[in-house]
């Protein structure tokens, strides 16, 4: 498998270009971003935006982001109507506006998007995470803000993770030993740690996540990259 370019947008967003020339957004957030790997102004086109929750770090410039790269988001249901409300076209939301919900798949241009639970907190609908499909088959999970659970094992179970972006800073998602031990449940081959950094409260680094990965999942291989950075697999 190869081809696919991942671009740390800082904090828990991503910029995603499929081996077909695809590109998913999740979580831009730039507006007050003191990390932010872009500029705004500076994205192009996109095809698709992933809304995790509506916390203002991963939600705060969907509307903007999807209004300027025309992308379709794909959120859960209230976000989707939220941003209905505020002006973005139904045809620039999944299912005419109506987002989608956890445990559901869609698929387009043969991408497939999986929405799947999150431990955390959101005003509008529930925190989620995604698994998504790429054309040749590689899969990205894409945790959200979390908590570790166990249901992540039913992940690994289900869906052969190829990549795992996963929160390491610790106060408002899991901590770098609880990262850690959710690769033993994912079993992804590779991972890059995110939502660390942004803030004083948070972890500064992710050192505690990949000494912790190499006691608890060794086989995995970290990929810890600087805002603004991109790695292709």
């Amino acid at each position: 498998m190869a081809g696919v370019r991942v671009k740390w947008l800082g904090h828990s967003g991503f910029q995603i270009t499929s081996p077909e020339g695809k590109v998913i957004l999740i979580d831009p957030w730039f507006e007050g971003n003191p990390k932010a790997g872009a500029e705004k102004d500076a994205l192009g086109k996109a095809d698709y935006l992933l809304v995790t929750h509506d916390h203002f770090d991963h939600s705060g410039d969907a509307l903007s982001v999807a209004q300027k790269t025309g992308a379709t988001v794909i959120a859960i249901f209230e976000i989707a109507v939220d941003l209905k409300q505020k002006g973005l076209p139904e045809s620039q939301i999944l299912n005419g506006g109506n987002g989608m919900n956890v445990g559901g798949t869609v698929s387009f241009d043969g991408i497939s998007f999986t929405m799947v639970q999150a431990y955390h907190s959101s005003t509008l609908g529930a925190p989620v995470g995604f698994i998504i499909t790429l054309e040749n088959g590689f899969t990205v999970y894409h945790a959200g803000d979390t908590g570790i659970f166990s249901e992540m094992g039913l992940f690994g179970d289900l869906y052969d993770i190829d990549l795992a972006l996963l929160p390491v800073g610790s106060v408002f998602t899991m901590d770098g030993l609880q990262a850690a031990k959710a690769l033993e449940l994912l079993k992804p081959r590779y991972a890059i740690p995110m939502h660390y950094g942004t803030f004083p409260i948070l972890d500064q680094s992710a050192e505690n996540f990949v000494e912790n990965a190499k006691k608890l999942a060794p086989s995995v291989e970290i990929r810890t990259i600087s805002p603004g950075e991109e790695t292709e697999f």
